[in-house]
């Protein structure tokens, strides 16, 4: 396993990229942008809570992000040894915008890179959300670093539950018990202390490696392991894209820099997978 996947998440908030000359931005139009995409060989992309704002998802660290409210701990909600003594924090306050993703929709950023993938212009997205909207956009090669609440799993006696199979219960933030001997049921995503799925992250170390570009959208790059991947990148000579609404410590080598995600994902819609409806 890679020097990554040795991480559990939540570790490595320090690390930066070490020796080699700065990057600087080399371009920043969205023709740029767009030229960058239309000529990457092998193209990824990195995905953040940032995208699913726009389909009424909270982001964790932006304005209006669960880190921003007065009525909860949000370090306490996905922290191991928390949910371990008392899992009923995470289900009372999980279910306003965890156990509700079946009202949910993708947006365009999902649903382009989706269609950019069915072009075989996109080879995959690497996703740190948990909220499957990738997958309901029609994604096909997802790598879900922090996991999924599509599958739920005792801790004791090991039964598995779907997400469907929880989901009432935890709407109303009860917390379910395991119907076989009582025990705690946990989705089966990272809470912090947890190590990264293994396939997961190596899958996406192995396309970072090999992405000549990688489009980071809607990360602050905050949460390592998952925020060294397009550090990867870099290292390897490959090119990165930044759309996030605030600063990341990758901005002063991305070769391309944007904070507007609908902006951007929309022009490259329209330039690389045009609707044919729309058109005729």
């Amino acid at each position: 396993m890679s020097g990554i996947g040795k991480l559990r998440r939540g570790q490595g908030h320090e690390r930066r990229r070490r020796g080699g000359k700065q990057r600087k931005v080399l371009m920043n139009t969205i023709q740029d942008l767009i030229a960058l995409v239309s000529r990457a060989e092998h193209c990824v992309a990195l995905t953040g809570a940032g995208i699913s704002t726009l389909s009424g998802i909270p982001d964790f660290r932006g304005p209006d992000g669960l880190y921003r409210r007065k009525d909860i701990d949000a370090n306490k909600i996905f922290d191991l040894q928390y949910f371990l003594q008392d899992p009923s924090y995470y289900y009372r306050h999980a279910g306003s915008f965890l156990y509700n993703l079946d009202e949910k929709e993708p947006n365009i950023i999902h649903t382009t890179l989706a269609k950019l993938e069915e072009k075989g212009i996109l080879k995959a997205v690497i996703t740190q959300n948990i909220d499957m909207l990738h997958q309901k956009a029609g994604s096909h090669t997802v790598y879900e670093l922090h996991g999924s609440p599509l599958r739920h799993h005792c801790l004791q006696c090991g039964v598995v539950y779907s997400y469907e199979e929880i989901v009432l219960s935890a709407k109303k933030g009860k917390t379910p018990r395991c119907t076989k001997c009582g025990g705690i049921i946990k989705p089966d995503i990272v809470f912090f202390g947890e190590a990264l799925p293994e396939n997961a992250l190596n899958m996406a170390e192995q396309h970072a490696r090999k992405a000549d570009l990688m489009l980071v959208l809607g990360s602050s790059l905050t949460v390592y392991p998952a925020a060294a991947i397009p550090e990867v990148t870099v290292q390897c000579g490959g090119k990165v894209a930044i759309i996030n609404a605030s600063p990341t410590h990758l901005d002063r080598y991305a070769a391309w820099k944007g904070n507007d995600l609908a902006e951007a994902v929309t022009a490259l819609r329209e330039a690389l997978v045009p609707d044919r409806h729309r058109e005729s």
